[in-house]
């Protein structure tokens, strides 16, 4: 046998066991492919399915469109991710380590994400229970405005003198929440300051009588907030069924200030 036959034979030995080897392969993992294939197609109908149904389920409650479509695709995607981790884990390859990995990097940016992630559970939770919507007026940290617009993670309030005030979601649901749109009733309240030695009763029954004569106030009392030997400090506070106390409060503290100076108790 020559040289050259001897390389031809041997070619056609590695070639065959080559062969074999992937025959045996072949048969050992076509199987576990084949069933990790159909886990695959099996399970991402039934991702699709169980985000489609929890759709529904939040269109029912009345949750916020935006917040409809980020919980959908968020468990969508979470669903996807375990389904291929299990597909992997059926064909040999191995993801223990790999979660690992994982699982640390999202503990380190849970951490420095601490605030941002308070402020979208706090988001999910109003639009969720609806302590307030779109167009409300209410009082939160200390500010009060009609909610102009709802955000994972802030609410923007516009307040009867214009400005724009961004709370935080997470500061705001973890705090008392007034709302004054589904109360029914709005109160607001006067200050004037007039001579100390006033009679309070006769002011008193002035003040009540301008309150009493507007139709948009449906109740009212008078009290003295602060007394100095100089001033005393009237709180005339009203409660109405509009939201437009700040144009009442306007009106009423118009008419009280000129009957105080045309009294001359100021």
């Amino acid at each position: 046998m020559n040289r050259s036959q001897s390389n031809v034979l041997g070619f056609l030995m590695n070639l065959q066991k080559y062969v074999d080897d992937a025959v045996s392969l072949a048969i050992r993992y076509i199987p576990q492919l084949v069933l990790a294939i159909l886990v695959l197609l099996i399970g991402l109908w039934i991702a699709n399915r169980l985000t489609a149904l929890l759709g529904k389920a939040m269109e029912l409650r009345g949750i916020d469109v935006s917040l409809r479509s980020f919980l959908k695709s968020l468990l969508n995607i979470g669903l996807k991710i375990l389904l291929l981790f299990s597909v992997a884990d059926m064909i040999g390859i191995h993801t223990t380590s790999f979660l690992a990995v994982l699982g640390a990097a999202g503990l380190a940016i849970g951490l420095a994400l601490q605030g941002s992630l308070s402020n979208f559970a706090g988001g999910v939770l109003i639009l969720i229970l609806h302590p307030y919507r779109v167009g409300d007026l209410i009082t939160a940290q200390g500010q009060t405005g009609r909610v102009k617009e709802i955000q994972i993670f802030n609410t923007i309030l516009l307040t009867e003198d214009g400005k724009t005030v961004i709370l935080p979601n997470g500061a705001v649901s973890n705090s008392t929440i007034i709302n004054l749109t589904t109360s029914g009733a709005h109160t607001f309240t006067v200050t004037l300051d007039i001579n100390a030695n006033s009679d309070f009763e006769k002011v008193k029954d002035k003040l009540q009588s301008f309150m009493k004569a507007d139709e948009r106030i449906t109740d009212s009392w008078v009290t003295i907030s602060k007394l100095t030997p100089a001033v005393m400090t009237i709180s005339v506070t009203g409660t109405t069924a509009t939201d437009n106390s700040a144009i009442i409060q306007s009106d009423l503290l118009l008419k009280m200030k000129q009957w105080i100076n045309e009294e001359k108790i100021a």
